[in-house]
């Protein structure tokens, strides 16, 4: 790689992430400031200071202001983008109209701010000028979003407006959802005027929370967090075979947990990591798939996600630990399984790794330090936890005063052990020796870096009978002003323990990193502030026409009600999606659009699907666009280090990522995987199931397990893997899962029903826009004892036997079965909506028991290519 390679990757950044304009120093220093301003007014609004100033002055808008975020943050992510990418190639000036879109753009997201008590006192009654601003603000967001993300998202969100405007036009349209369409009017004030559509939840998480976590991480990889991820990554694997690979794999899952985009985590690491991997032997375009593959599965890690994590809380209602829980294990499976390809790959090309000065550490001490590593994080955490009770009945609710102290002085502690090693600086992976560092002073070298990661997964997670969990807005705060006193101070703190004399360069070099981590983190959230904008059209048109009715049908219809089917479309729309759209905006319109169709189908097949495991499964697939050629951007900023053809690369990358596609179906089939309903040691039993399934998997993806593997021995072990995932499968074809009951047989079983066992209610009733007659599966699970009629009527649900059929009536508002019944099927039709019958589980022997047929075929694969392999595994 040579200098020129590396600027075309990171002008790629440039241009797809942060903005490409070189407009001469004027607007250089006005891009500047208005980032470092809107990064301060996000933790202005974050922190506690618009209270304490409103009480202290009086002034309510101290207070308001917070109210009305999300109107200044889409100001600045308009402005932004306008200023800081060209459209019509004025790559190096700022002409008039861009100057005029900026000032049209700022007045009409501040005008709902001006004017907002009197637009409260006319909710839907909008004036002219509400609607002359409303037409001004969505036309600049539009021009906004194809500046900074390219066309795909504004033809998008254009159809949807074609939509709510024309679609009461169109008789199919309003047989299937009865929408009569809206005015000019009517819809400019439900996409700009309320909270309905732009300004949503899409864009309030923004606000909230992604922005923090964006910034949080800019800031640490400003101070040198980032490149210590990497060279510790090194340190620990490069000297292994395929070492700087399996690096690349293991720094980008670091530095993926807090950066939300997939390009710029591919330069960040691939910088280093691509031209090592050639250097060992992996061809351009494998050194640079294996960092796509890489970075853009960094999405997948908690806690950022690609923002998506936080998004998920609001859309699925769940607490953002819940969400963090069902991430957790299929990141790491992934990760791990991309280590083994990795390793697979290079078995096959007879690779080595870097030569590494002092010990050589093998496969077995990197698996105990890591896991040493994770223990004593945990040991750590209990012993604050127990010396925070312990204070607790002498400081009620102030333990956090003396909890600082010890944080304090363990930063402290770091800084005086990291000041007795050199800094860890950023190698040239492009000199004539490259060796691995060591270990040791790597990771002390740096390991101060690790206290604010400490800091924010301790307000996420940690909670106890005195310590509330914070929310996700809260911790990233504190996290993000703990890694601004890391910033800051790091530098001059390690040069006094030195006895350095430059103490005020330090410091200078310091304020530097804080600066620009401010000046970085606003300009990453340029393309995620309008991205979510824009989403928030589709969304807004699906609250005001119905349009999800659409496609639902159009979908269903395609595939006749198979589920199978149905995931594969909704795959392959979240795949082509993704190609032109970042993975918040792609999850955002496909989550929006089909997660309540896959929902339905499956349960009018039977199958009941948890939400969370319907996003999860959207939200992979976006991920896997960014490495899907012929637009993965992902793979053309590798292919611009690596040297080497991007459509090759995103192919070879794709390849890699085949055992990321495999997981979301996995877990819509079998939800232990998102660790639903699962206690500890069955999780640990499901983890390491679970992995090696996968690892068979991917050896079967590269043909190669101990030996090159035949045919017939794929096969083999694509059955392992298949019983590994689904063991329940094979019992289903021996055992009965459920028994049946229908007419009074039915009620009989929901009466003799355990109290928190669950049965299967299966309800026939005519569709509400259509009367055909339809079915759907719920759940049902008493809360006491009774008979079945108290039983049903504590949920809500009202049952008259009548002739062997048990009549249902619409269930009451607010009651559980409200929505998933009311809202779809009609209880007042000629045929009559009923209890059709009720599936009770069977007692029957464990499925884990399948376990150990598949784990023998394995033993016997393994057997049998021992003889041919010709070289050792590690």
């Amino acid at each position: 790689m040579n200098e020129a390679a590396t600027r075309s990757a990171e002008d790629m950044v440039a241009e797809a992430d942060t903005g490409a304009r070189n407009a001469g120093e004027f607007a250089s220093r006005l891009i500047f400031g208005l980032c470092i301003a809107w990064s301060i007014f996000q933790l202005y609004i974050a922190s506690k200071l618009p209270g304490v100033l409103a009480q202290a002055t009086g002034i309510s808008m101290m207070a308001n202001i917070v109210a009305q975020a999300r109107y200044v943050h889409l100001a600045f992510a308009i402005v932004l983008a306008t200023l800081a990418f060209p459209m019509f190639g004025h790559r190096n000036r700022i002409p008039l109209y861009d100057w005029a879109l900026v000032a049209l753009g700022t007045s009409a997201c501040l005008y709902l701010i001006v004017f907002r008590f009197e637009i409260a006192d006319r909710p839907g009654l909008w004036t002219t000028t509400d609607v002359v601003m409303s037409a001004i603000g969505m036309t600049v967001l539009m021009i906004a979003v194809f500046r900074s993300l390219g066309l795909p998202l504004v033809i998008i969100g254009s159809m949807f407006l074609a939509l709510a405007f024309f679609g009461g036009y169109s008789e199919w349209v309003g047989s299937i959802t009865n929408y009569g369409g809206a005015s000019f009017s009517k819809a400019m004030g439900h996409y700009w005027m309320q909270t309905e559509g732009v300004f949503g939840v899409a864009l309030g998480v923004s606000t909230s929370m992604i922005f923090l976590f964006v910034l949080f991480g800019a800031l640490l990889e400003k101070a040198g967090g980032g490149n210590w991820f990497i060279k510790v990554a090194i340190s620990m694997l490069g000297a292994l075979r395929g070492g700087p690979a399996k690096a690349a794999v293991l720094s980008s899952m670091m530095t993926g947990m807090i950066s939300g985009s997939s390009i710029a985590n591919t330069v960040t690491t691939g910088t280093f990591t691509i031209p090592l991997m050639k250097r060992i032997g992996f061809s351009p375009e494998k050194a640079g798939a294996v960092e796509v593959a890489s970075s853009t599965n960094g999405q997948l890690t908690p806690p950022v996600m690609g923002a998506a994590a936080f998004l998920m809380v609001e859309y699925v209602n769940i607490p953002y630990i819940e969400v963090v829980k069902h991430a957790f294990l299929p990141a790491v499976i992934s990760y791990i399984a991309l280590l083994y390809i990795v390793h697979l790959e290079s078995l096959k090309m007879g690779l080595q790794g870097l030569k590494k000065p002092g010990r050589h550490i093998g496969v077995l001490m990197i698996l105990i330090l890591m896991i040493t590593g994770f223990l004593g994080m945990a040991v750590i955490t209990f012993l604050v936890i127990g010396f925070r009770a312990m204070l607790e009945p002498m400081m009620p609710g102030a333990t956090v005063y003396p909890a600082l102290v010890l944080l304090a002085a363990a930063y402290l502690g770091l800084l005086y052990v990291a000041a007795k090693y050199p800094d860890i600086e950023v190698d040239d992976p492009n000199a004539k020796a490259v060796t691995a560092p060591r270990l040791t002073p790597t990771f002390l070298g740096g390991a101060y870096f690790a206290l604010p990661i400490f800091v924010l997964v301790w307000n996420l997670m940690v909670r106890t009978e005195h310590l509330d969990r914070l929310s996700p807005a809260l911790s990233a705060f504190w996290a993000t002003v703990t890694m601004i006193l890391v910033a800051v101070t790091h530098r001059p703190i390690k040069a006094i323990f030195r006895g350095e004399s430059d103490l005020a360069n330090q410091m200078l070099a310091g304020l530097k990193e804080f600066v620009a981590g401010l000046e970085g983190g606003a300009r990453n959230m340029i393309g995620i502030g309008v991205a979510t904008g824009a989403a928030g059209i589709i969304v807004g048109t699906i609250s005001l026409t119905g349009a999800h009715q659409i496609i639902g049908q159009v979908i269903e219809v395609i595939s006749g009600g198979n589920l199978i089917i149905l995931l594969i479309l909704v795959a392959v729309l979240s795949l082509v999606l993704g190609m032109g759209l970042p993975t918040t905006a792609n999850y955002i319109v496909v989550s929006s659009l089909m997660a309540p169709v896959i929902v339905s189908v499956g349960a009018q097949s039977g199958l009941i699907v948890p939400l969370i495991a319907v996003h999860m499964f959207v939200f992979y697939f976006g991920i896997l666009a960014d490495d899907t050629p012929p637009v993965g951007l992902a793979a053309y900023a590798a292919a611009a280090i690596s040297r080497g053809d991007p459509i090759k690369t995103g192919l070879i990358g794709f390849s890699y990522d085949i055992r990321t596609a495999l997981l979301p179906f996995m877990f819509i089939f079998n939800t232990d995987l998102l660790l639903i309903d699962v206690g500890p040691l069955k999780a640990i039993m499901v983890f390491f199931i679970s992995l090696i399934a996968m690892l068979v998997f991917a050896a079967v993806t590269q043909g190669y397990f101990i030996a090159k593997t035949r045919k017939w021995e794929a096969a083999v072990m694509m059955v392992v893997v298949f019983m590994l995932f689904r063991p329940d499968f094979f019992l289903d074809q021996w055992q009965d899962k459920y028994t049946h009951y229908t007419g009074p047989a039915a009620l009989t079983a929901l009466e003799e029903l355990p109290v928190g066992s669950s049965a299967r209610l299966r309800i026939s009733a005519p569709d509400f826009d259509t009367g055909i007659v339809g079915a759907t599966t719920v759940t049902f699970s008493p809360d006491a004892e009774g008979s079945s009629e108290e039983r049903l009527r504590a949920a809500g649900l009202t049952v008259i036997e009548n002739n062997g059929l048990l009549t249902l009536e619409e269930p009451f508002p607010g009651t559980p079965y409200f929505e998933t019944l009311a809202n779809d099927y009609d209880f007042y039709g000629d045929e009559p909506a009923q209890i059709a019958s009720v599936a009770v589980e069977n007692e029957r022997m464990a499925k884990e028991l399948f376990f150990i047929p598949a784990l023998l075929l394995l033993l016997m694969i393994v057997a049998i290519q021992r003889p041919r392999a010709t070289q050792p595994a590690f």
